[in-house]
């Protein structure tokens, strides 16, 4: 499974999201670092409307969306750009 699909499948059972795009950003941060040659799936970006965001502060929900995805992070996933919003609320998305 690729970590697209793992990501995915994380915030659709934590957070059951009425919207949900994982976005591979990867082939845009290549020579960041020597070992990232824009290939693998090393940056993603989440952006999420999920009613459970409500009356959550923005920083709460970048931990919550951090900590669910801390095994992606430690299995060498670089970077993850989040996007969380709550039902109605206006994304730029």
């Amino acid at each position: 499974m690729s970590v697209k699909s793992r990501i995915e499948t994380r915030l659709n059972e934590a957070f059951s999201p009425e919207r949900l795009v994982v976005i591979d950003e990867s082939q845009h941060h290549a020579g960041h670092q020597p070992d990232i040659t824009g290939t693998g799936e090393t940056h993603m970006r989440v952006r999420i409307v999920s009613s459970a965001f409500a009356g959550m502060t923005r920083l709460a929900r970048h931990r919550a969306v951090n900590d669910l995805l801390k095994p992606e992070l430690d299995a060498g996933l670089h970077a993850l750009a989040i996007e969380p919003a709550a039902p109605g609320e206006a994304t730029r998305w």
